[in-house]
């Protein structure tokens, strides 16, 4: 008779309880998938077969007839506005983020604490309840159905400028007090010392508001007027048929459009998006 073994039981549990959780974690990935798949689907089938009676998963009829309607519609002119906002607006949000978050990481000045405290409060404001002043300080401007809304009042984020001030109070003084000694300024240490450093930390936070800035709808709907202006966001909203009949079957596909080149960006940063987000978190 075989004679059960301590180690035995505990490889036992241990196959158990890995088992368990791989089936948990690949029943919850079908759960999250299920919805791009019936999108992807969905934007191939024609409109009458969307909500079909019984449900048709995949029928004859499916094809890429609505990627070519939404093409004649506009929607390449839409993904370059999209993409040149967010890059835009990404650029300038990391460039005074990370020189915010230097100053108050590394700076002793008077009201530093008070300020940041502000900062930091002024994260709980919603947008919607500054989005009519603002609104009217862009008509002052002359700068209602431009791209400039949507780049210049986001350059200074505080969730952006709180990430970097934590990121870099992880840098030792003593490389910036060393920078300092061979005669490099503020700015030099700035742009040979920190931003090497925090090239993940920028990536991590580049991606957020790159990611932010791309599914942008409401501001975006309220300054675009013309729609060569518009945004994917806005385009995916305003698709309809005759009479006013949403198009649902056309919405998959520029949504299929829109969130491919997310999907692409966010598997060549991985790595960096998790090591610049672990990284800050290691010292408070």
């Amino acid at each position: 008779m075989a004679v059960i073994t301590e180690s035995t039981l505990i490889k036992t549990k241990t196959i158990g309880k890995r088992t368990f959780i791989y089936l948990v974690l690949i029943s919850l990935s079908i759960l999250m998938i299920l919805p791009f798949l019936w999108m992807a689907i969905t934007s191939l089938k024609k409109m009458e077969e969307v909500f079909h009676v019984p449900m048709i998963i995949f029928s004859r009829n499916m094809g890429l007839f609505n990627y070519k309607d939404v093409i004649d519609k506009g929607v390449l002119i839409r993904l370059r506005n999209t993409f040149f906002i967010a890059f835009a607006a990404t650029i300038l949000r990391l460039f005074f983020c990370s020189l915010a978050g230097y100053g108050f990481a590394k700076f002793r000045f008077p009201g530093r604490n008070i300020l940041f405290s502000v900062l930091i409060a002024s994260m709980i404001v919603p947008f919607t309840t500054i989005i009519v002043p603002l609104y009217i300080m862009m008509v002052n401007f002359h700068w209602v159905n431009t791209f400039l809304p949507l780049i210049v009042p986001g350059a200074a984020s505080a969730f952006g400028i709180f990430f970097m001030r934590q990121y870099i109070r992880c840098i030792p003084d003593d490389l910036l007090d060393a920078a300092r000694i061979d005669g490099c300024s503020e700015f030099s240490i700035y742009v040979r010392v920190i931003f090497p450093i925090v090239t993940p930390g920028l990536v991590s936070l580049g991606l957020i508001f790159f990611m932010q800035s791309w599914n942008d709808f409401l501001w975006p709907l309220v300054i675009l007027k013309s729609p060569e202006n518009q945004t994917l966001p806005i385009m995916i909203a305003t698709l309809t048929g005759l009479a006013g009949t949403t198009m649902y079957n056309l919405q998959m596909a520029v949504s299929v459009i829109s969130i491919t080149p997310l999907i692409i960006i966010f598997l060549i940063f991985q790595r960096r998006f998790t090591a610049g987000i672990t990284f800050g978190a290691v010292k408070g």
